[in-house]
């Protein structure tokens, strides 16, 4: 008895694992602000040279003889733009005068009282230091995706997830007292590797405990908790002001979150594949309690299912067929660019047009319909088609910012402003979509393998994306604020029509082996479409009238004769060896079991025989199961 029958029996989706499931969220919730946290603490406050000699010279005029102290040595900028020159001052020696570079420097208040960019210097000539230091996390966050996959698997899911949580605030509140930049960036490293493992563990340990039915919903469900973290990471940052305050608020929740040890029971998925099946019973009994429901008696032989080695595959399987090699290069591009549009496009929301508080309230409003308009439209249309959609939806966003900034000015910068928005909306939806789509698209045997390989891409494309989206301070003027959004757009666009190539998991049986790997996608021999003589059938299920009456079954049948042509023969026949096929009705489509698949909209029961599909007529539809049919017409 495998471990997902013994959840399904426990049920799928019980209250005691919506309980646990809401625990949860909490990690999700308190890890989310330290992706983002950069926007803020490093944010680089207008600035200028301070006055030489001037004792209380400030970014903002005081007075009429400062303007003139300012004019005096302050050069203008000479790209035109009419602004002081940020990294030089004029020296007076000798009635000649010549451009020094500045040592020191004055910022403005307006917006933020201190950040690690205004008490260091890190302008002019050291200005990269803040890329850097982002880059630097996500490097910390590649790292701890193997450290913490490694460890989680070693000592459980449980002693992992607090570990990372403890391991995550001591970090972040030691950078609140951070002597320099070097020491800062160290830490800034080991907060991105506990990061990582606290929502990575914390998501495992969700999809650990719901059944298969329910789990692409819960996967794509709780990725929604994190924009609110974000909410409040903005609403703290315009409350303080001063970045060692801002760390200080984004960890005391994360160490508050060490309380749920007390009420977040270890995964008895994990406990049973190291063979401590009674522990594994006891929480599994546990959860049977408060569902109302009893663990099966077979569940002492749920080891022997559930740890015993299967057969596994390694990475360069995938790169051993010309059919894989191109698959998997496109999934991984994909990643990097999904990863490198959604995080470049957040900490670029400084560089925008407008206020930056409230361009990060828009930014991340948008991801809530980008989290959840995936979770109706990828079972409906198709995980390819969706996946294009959102990339070319958000790319194109992306791209048409260049028009605003080269013909309209400064007047209708707002629009661009917009049009990235609109990116980070779709860049969200693709997020969440690719995550499903990659899974299916990978053999199961190297499944792991190409989903570790695609994270790694996806943490490569983070790293990428604070020096793209830099790029606009670099280049300066109206159109540099475009350079990051075109450079993101058309890397989306790209992606997007890459994807093409791919073929559509919904509705399929995934590959299993490398050679199912090569074939799939291919389509095979088209089903022999056969039906029994059927005296009548619910005509409420075709136009919505629950009156009877004749119909032509095989005229309805030809209706979905395309959907099933992803059907290989193949792959039924050595389904059907491991035991027959069911179906049964879920809201009106017929859904397999086993992965939960809606094939299309008919309330009848199939069974899938050596390529033979074979039609049975029932009053009541839901949770019946048919089996033992024969294939004899």
């Amino acid at each position: 008895m495998s471990f997902d029958n013994v959840l399904t029996e426990v049920r799928e989706f019980g209250p005691y694992q919506k309980r646990i499931y809401a625990l949860l969220t909490l990690p999700w919730i308190v890890h989310s602000p330290f992706m983002f946290i950069s926007v803020f603490i490093l944010a680089t406050p207008d600035y200028r040279c301070k006055i030489p000699g001037y004792q209380n010279d400030s970014y903002h005029v005081t007075d009429d003889s400062h303007k003139a102290a300012i004019d005096k040595y302050i050069p203008l900028d000479t790209s035109g733009i009419n602004e002081y020159d940020r990294c030089h001052v004029i020296s007076y020696s000798q009635n000649t005068t010549h451009l020094v570079e500045c040592s020191s420097w004055v910022y403005s208040n307006e917006l933020f009282y201190s950040t690690l960019a205004s008490d260091m210097d890190l302008v002019c000539d050291d200005k990269y230091k803040t890329s850097l230091s982002k880059t630097i996390f996500f490097a910390g966050v590649f790292v701890g995706s193997f450290g913490f996959g490694l460890l989680s698997d070693l000592i459980g899911r449980k002693k992992t997830l607090f570990t990372a949580i403890f391991l995550l605030s001591a970090s972040a509140f030691s950078m609140v007292a951070s002597p320099s930049y070097l020491v800062f960036v160290c830490l800034r490293f080991c907060v991105g590797v506990c990061n990582v493992g606290v929502f990575m563990t914390a998501y495992v340990t969700c999809m650990e405990w719901v059944g298969p039915s329910k789990r692409s919903w819960a996967g794509l469900v709780i990725a929604c908790f994190g924009p609110f973290g974000e909410m409040y990471l903005v609403l703290m940052s315009f409350l303080l002001r001063d970045w060692r305050y801002i760390i200080i608020a984004m960890a005391t929740p994360v160490a508050l979150t060490f309380i749920l040890w007390w009420f977040i029971p270890e995964s008895p998925r994990w406990l049973a594949s190291r063979g401590r099946l009674k522990e594994a019973k006891v929480i599994l009994q546990r959860a049977a309690e408060v569902n109302e429901t009893k663990v099966p008696e077979k569940v002492d032989v749920m080891v022997e299912n559930t740890s015993e080695k299967q057969e596994t595959g390694r990475l360069w399987l995938l790169l051993s067929t010309k059919p894989l090699l191109k698959r998997s290069f496109i999934i991984f591009y994909n990643w990097m660019v999904v990863s490198m549009t959604f995080y470049g496009l957040s900490l670029n929301v400084g560089n925008l047009y407008g206020n930056i508080y409230v361009n990060y309230v828009i930014s991340v409003l948008v991801e809530f319909p980008g989290h959840i308009v995936p979770l109706f439209v990828i079972d409906r249309y198709g995980r390819k088609k969706s996946h294009i959609f959102f990339m070319l939806f958000g790319g194109i966003a992306c791209l048409l910012t260049i028009f605003p900034v080269t013909f309209g000015g400064k007047d209708i910068q707002a629009v661009t402003t917009a049009l990235a928005m609109v990116g980070k909306c779709g860049a969200t939806a693709a997020f969440a979509t690719i995550y499903v789509f990659a899974a299916e698209l990978f053999p199961t045997v190297v499944r792991n393998a190409g989903m570790g390989a695609s994270s790694c891409c996806a943490r490569i494309g983070g790293m990428i994306s604070p020096f793209i989206a830099d790029l606009s301070g670099i280049v300066g003027g109206s159109s540099g604020k475009a350079i990051p959004l075109v450079i993101f757009g058309g890397a989306s666009v790209v992606a997007g029509l890459l994807t093409l190539i791919l073929p559509e998991t919904f509705g399929t049986t995934l590959p299993e082996t490398i050679e199912d790997g090569k074939t799939f996608g291919k389509g095979g021999k088209e089903f022999q479409l056969l039906c029994r003589p059927m005296s009548f059938i619910h005509k409420k299920d075709i136009e919505g009238d629950p009156e009877r009456a004749d119909i032509d079954m095989e005229g309805e049948l030809k209706k979905y004769a395309s959907i099933l042509k992803g059907y290989q023969p193949r792959w039924v026949i050595l389904d059907h060896k491991q035991g027959v096929l069911k179906y049964y009705m879920r809201e009106g489509m017929i859904t397999n079991k086993n992965t939960n698949t809606q094939i299309h909209k008919f309330s009848a029961l199939c069974n899938l025989q050596n390529g033979v599909m074979e039609w049975r007529h029932g009053v009541e539809w839901s949770g019946v199961e048919w089996s033992g049919l024969d294939s004899t017409l």
